[in-house]
């Protein structure tokens, strides 16, 4: 989800909500206590330097019951940010405190914010040798799809 997406859905929303993947719900006292712009430079293992750039929020659960977060006050925090530090229209990480600290990607179902989970990619499996898809084969197209049946003494 890219930040205008986050804006637009700020202005249809009466409270915020973040689910996390497994349908938890992020306490409703959450803060958002950073909004920053990572711009990440790398070289993968095929020896391709690559430029990343997103926009992290970080979301923290406190004990801080009567302070609760409304759009309008995150519409302010985002407007701050991005005069502030620049941003452009980038894709949006989040941090939330877990047993450590979780990155998630982030989707809007029209009502909750949803946390998505992230994984981990090789981005040069041409050079590794990994195949990039698994060939789908259909069992039934098998030539000896029959050939193992109940009884035939094959397994």
């Amino acid at each position: 989800m890219k930040l205008s997406e986050v804006k637009n859905a700020l202005q249809d929303i009466e409270t915020i909500a973040f689910q996390l993947p497994n349908g938890e719900l992020v306490p409703s006292h959450f803060h958002v206590t950073e909004i920053g712009k990572i711009d990440k430079t790398f070289i993968d293992c095929g020896g391709t330097v690559r430029h990343e750039n997103i926009i992290n929020f970080q979301l923290w659960n406190a004990n801080d019951y009567d302070h609760r977060l409304h759009p309008d006050k995150l519409m302010h925090i985002i407007e701050l940010s991005e005069k502030t530090l620049g941003l452009e229209n980038y894709e949006i990480e989040v941090e939330y405190q877990g047993e450590t600290i979780g990155k998630f990607g982030l989707d809007f179902d029209g009502k909750t914010f949803l946390l998505t989970n992230k994984q981990t990619d090789c981005l040069a499996k041409d050079n590794c040798g990994i195949p990039t898809e698994k060939p789908k084969v259909k069992l039934s197209e098998l030539q000896n799809a029959n050939a193992c049946i109940p009884g035939s003494g094959c397994c």
